[in-house]
């Protein structure tokens, strides 16, 4: 499927129908004034953005005013939608698109409940063990020896 924009006539597009490809980087560029950010966010993002707020509860909604429906006949195959505009507030060098978004920390907890933690030094997958299975292992293992716990001190 591609995202396909019909119609498209904010600011300086005039009617415009226009087919991009999904899954892959699209760049648009052109003279200054020939559209390219009424195309971007005037149109795309704005009508992504009024797509999430419609999944919102009215309740919600009425908190948020109404969003104006961009100058287009129809979008299809449009993705949810995150803007970053070339002329950001934030000039720390040191930032990405995660961290502009402020999509970084929750991928981050996305990645440590799910990801799979393997040992550097064998390879091997790590597991947790609750403290009863400790018990059990220790005396399974250890039955009638002495051992020492050892443990950081937080």
């Amino acid at each position: 499927m591609k995202l396909r924009i019909l119609g498209a006539r904010a600011h300086n597009l005039k009617n415009i129908d226009v087919e991009l490809p999904r899954r892959k980087l699209v760049v648009v560029t052109g003279l200054s004034g020939s559209g390219k950010s009424s195309l971007a966010f005037d149109t795309l993002f704005a009508e992504g953005q009024r797509r999430y707020m419609e999944t919102f509860s009215s309740y919600a909604r009425q908190f948020l005013g109404t969003m104006e429906r961009p100058d287009v006949d129809r979008i299809e195959g449009l993705s949810p939608v995150v803007a970053i505009e070339q002329k950001t507030t934030n000039r720390n060098p040191r930032s990405t698109v995660g961290t502009v978004t402020e999509v970084y920390d929750f991928l981050r907890l996305l990645y440590a409940r799910t990801a799979t933690a393997y040992s550097l030094a064998t390879g091997e997958e790590m597991v947790s063990y609750t403290d009863d299975a400790i018990l059990e292992r220790v005396v399974q293992d250890f039955d009638g020896q002495r051992i020492a716990l050892l443990a950081p001190v937080v």
